[in-house]
């Protein structure tokens, strides 16, 4: 269940008014052990929650061999179609959090259902991605072939890892050459991040590359609004309902950096939802619609807030400044 929002100080705020305050300052703050007595299963966004492209973030290694030890139910729900959840394991696990590959669910793993709904199994397909991103193309049935080849599915699964110029060119001119000829192709990016969190900096993710291709097909083919790729993962609700089946209770949250994955995803699916400041997402508009809107917020995973006597403690009255 949601918090009760506080009203502004000084009584029922009118519009004007609500527009000056910061959302932040109505957002309760909380802690993961406030948020592991209130819920039976916690979800975590991956990048910009736990890591960043450099290695782990700060408290996530002590975190994550905390909830194993005490045998809580969480998962790690990413919209990374790069890597297989062995393949991410194994990565998290060098960086010191003991992850198991059946604690990751990914947006690649939605591409079975996806192909079996839409009757792609055993079409030829494109993938540009690195090798998982492939293989989790073959795990859905698909017959992957090279982007200068004729191909029926065009699936962005990363935007590194691969010759990106020249596959991209190459697929680009394929699918012009198909759509000149009258060919059907489905256009499907598991990952719809536009960025994400790249050390001290950030980098571009799967759906601006999936823009990108959009924008070259309405340039070339103005009025086609069908030339548009199929988004699996977060915000769309699949990948939350998948978790909460696995989880076995509906007494879950997710904790995530962006407001247009994480937190509106979760909301849709009816969560709660935790906005972390470690990640893409630093600020929250007065103006930002209430299903953008977390339940929660956390500065980080660790941070000064855990400690009884600061005033943004749970265990605190929220106040506005």
């Amino acid at each position: 269940m949601s918090p009760a929002l506080p009203p502004a100080a000084g009584g029922t705020a009118g519009a004007e008014d609500t527009l000056s305050v910061p959302v932040t300052a109505v957002i309760p703050p909380t802690t993961i052990d406030a948020l592991l007595d209130r819920y039976e299963a916690i979800l975590f966004d991956a990048y910009g929650v736990l890591v960043h492209a450099g290695g782990p973030l700060p408290g996530a290694a002590d975190l994550i061999a905390r909830l194993n030890r005490e045998g809580r139910r969480y998962f790690v729900v990413t919209n990374d179609a790069s890597k297989r959840p062995d393949t991410a394991a194994r990565r998290y696990q060098r960086f010191g959090l003991p992850l198991d590959a059946s604690r990751i669910l990914t947006s690649g793993m939605l591409l079975v259902p996806h192909f079996a709904a839409y009757g792609l199994v055993g079409r030829r397909c494109t993938v540009l991605g690195p090798p998982d991103s492939a293989r989790y193309v073959e795990d859905a049935g698909g017959v992957v072939v090279p982007p200068d080849e004729r191909f029926d599915v065009l699936v962005i699964g990363d935007e590194s890892g691969f010759p990106f110029m020249e596959w991209a060119d190459a697929a680009l001119s394929s699918l012009f050459e198909a759509i000149d000829a009258g060919r059907d192709v489905h256009l499907v990016v598991p990952n719809p991040d536009l960025i994400y969190p790249a050390g001290s900096g950030f980098g571009f993710a799967a759906g601006t590359i999936a823009n990108m291709f959009e924008g070259a097909l309405a340039l070339r083919y103005p009025g086609r609004a069908d030339l548009r790729f199929v988004r699996l993962g977060k915000p769309n609700t699949p990948i939350f309902e998948d978790a909460v089946r696995r989880a076995g209770t509906g007494r879950v949250v997710m904790i995530g950096d962006q407001l247009e994955t994480d937190i509106k995803g979760a909301r849709a699916a009816g969560l709660d939802a935790v906005w972390i400041q470690t990640g893409v997402t630093q600020e929250i508009p007065a103006t930002t619609p209430e299903h953008l809107r977390p339940t929660w917020r956390m500065s980080g995973l660790v941070s000064d807030v855990d400690h009884p006597g600061h005033p943004d403690h749970p265990g605190m009255i929220p106040v506005v400044r």
